[in-house]
């Protein structure tokens, strides 16, 4: 009898149970591993500074990882505010628009309300630089993998609502560009999916 043959026995079983439970880490790693790099959340995000730069346009665009809305702010006209910058966004039940507090009709598993800190109004003469109808759909987003609808909730004292319609409760981000020109942008991505 070979006195090796229970020492390769163990052997074997030591390196089968290696490479089980190696194989099982890999596909645990590759199952944490964040979608595309994202790492956003989907917590709420504010940003605190008013200003006066109207609001000109909304925008939807497609990525491979994320579906991007853009919100078109013209220049101030006045010296004592900025570009648009400031921004209130949170996933919610329900988007009611500014002023009147009326239940927006949003397509989507999920809502995220956008209360812009910035006017769709020119604050010296009072003319819409929006000009939009509360509760109308403002973008068409059919065939977007994540966004389903964009509703326009209205502008009051400064402030601008717009109701976005999510596939699901996803991770996005929000940040702000400049430009155009001497405009500005503020704009969210909401990804794909929470992770690869």
């Amino acid at each position: 009898m070979n006195k090796f043959a229970p020492r390769r026995g163990l052997v074997a079983v030591v390196v089968v149970a290696a490479t089980i439970l190696g194989g099982t880490s890999a596909v645990a790693a590759r199952a944490a591993a964040p979608y595309c790099s994202i790492t956003w959340g989907s917590l709420a995000k504010d940003q605190d500074v008013m200003s006066s730069a109207p609001l000109s346009d909304i925008r939807t665009g497609q990525h491979r990882c994320f579906d991007r809305i853009v919100f078109d702010f013209q220049a101030s006209r006045t010296t004592f505010q900025g570009p648009a910058s400031g921004y209130h966004v949170a996933y919610v039940d329900n988007v009611y628009s500014q002023g009147r507090g009326e239940r927006l009709d949003i397509a989507g598993g999920a809502k995220l309300s956008v209360v812009l800190l910035d006017p769709a109004y020119d604050i010296l003469t009072g003319a819409t630089t929006y000009p939009q109808g509360v509760g109308d759909h403002v973008a068409n987003v059919r065939g977007y993998r994540t966004l389903r609808d964009v509703v326009y909730g209205g502008t009051f004292e400064g402030y601008t609502t717009v109701g976005i319609g999510v596939r699901a409760r996803l991770p996005y981000r929000v940040f702000v560009l400049a430009g155009p020109g001497a405009g500005s942008r503020i704009v969210i991505d909401v990804t794909h999916r929470w992770s690869a």
